[in-house]
């Protein structure tokens, strides 16, 4: 399936995912290389033990969730709660794990009907697109109903970063 990407909000249907999430708090640039080491070490073991089955699965971009609200950037960075997310196969109940910590866990995130518009440029200068969707949400109908979400298509540092900025939502009493 090829994913259109759009720089204009969108309102769209996105079903549940199978997930590896690591659960932190502390500013992304002192636990994120923990973060994904350990998430890319279950994902890929996985991968590899279900290839030898017969089965496969495509790696996509890793994902984080950003807890405290529609103000959790206000918050200090080293207490910005977070879940750092690999999509895997549905159906796994628990991944290989290297290292104790940090853990790793299985969850199925939920979706339904999301709000998200794609970023492109450094993290430090999504304001204006955060501000851009959030507007947008309102202007439809509907108010935010889960947590901040960013989908990562890039690395951080490249040449152009990517970023889907994503918020489950409902419609607004009344509307």
């Amino acid at each position: 399936m090829t994913r259109r990407l759009r720089t204009d909000p969108e309102i769209v249907e996105l079903p549940p995912r199978t997930m590896a999430v690591v659960h932190t708090v502390g500013d992304p640039g002192d636990v994120g290389e923990a973060v994904f080491k350990a998430l890319y070490g279950s994902a890929y073991t996985l991968k590899f033990a279900l290839k030898k089955q017969g089965a496969d699965f495509k790696m996509e971009p890793p994902r984080a969730r950003w807890f405290g609200g529609q103000d959790w950037k206000s918050v200090p960075r080293d207490q910005w709660e977070a879940a750092w997310a690999l999509p895997i196969p549905d159906g796994t109940v628990d991944v290989p794990q290297k290292e104790p910590t940090p853990r790793v866990d299985v969850e199925i995130w939920e979706y339904g009907c999301v709000a998200q518009i794609l970023h492109l440029g450094e993290y430090a200068d999504e304001e204006p697109t955060i501000d851009r969707l959030h507007a947008f949400i309102a202007n439809e109908g509907y108010e935010i109903a889960g947590p901040h979400e960013e989908e990562y298509l890039s690395r951080p540092g490249a040449k152009e970063q990517k970023t889907i900025i994503r918020y489950q939502v409902r419609r607004k009493a009344g509307d």
